[in-house]
C-alpha cells in the first residue's frame, strides 16, 4: 500500500479559491442582470437575494486557500 503524500488532498483541491470566486462573481452579475431587466417582475423580486447570496459567497470564499 502506498501512503498518500501530505499536501493537496481531495478536499483541499475542492476548496480552491479561484473557481469559487468566479462562481460568486457570476452570481453577483446574474443578480445585477435580474435587477436591471424589464420583462419579469419575479426576476426583479429575487434579484436582491441573488446579489446578497453572491456577495456572502464571495466573502466566505475569500478565506479559502489559494
Amino acid at each position: 500500500m502506498s501512503a498518500r503524500p501530505h499536501g493537496k488532498g481531495g478536499v483541499a483541491r475542492l476548496f480552491r479559491r479561484g473557481p469559487w470566486e468566479n462562481a460568486a462573481t457570476a452570481l453577483i452579475a446574474l443578480g445585477v442582470f435580474m435587477l436591471m431587466q424589464s420583462f419579469s417582475l419575479t426576476l426583479f423580486g429575487y434579484s436582491f437575494a441573488v446579489i446578497l447570496a453572491g456577495t456572502l459567497g464571495f466573502v466566505i470564499v475569500s478565506h479559502f486557500p489559494e
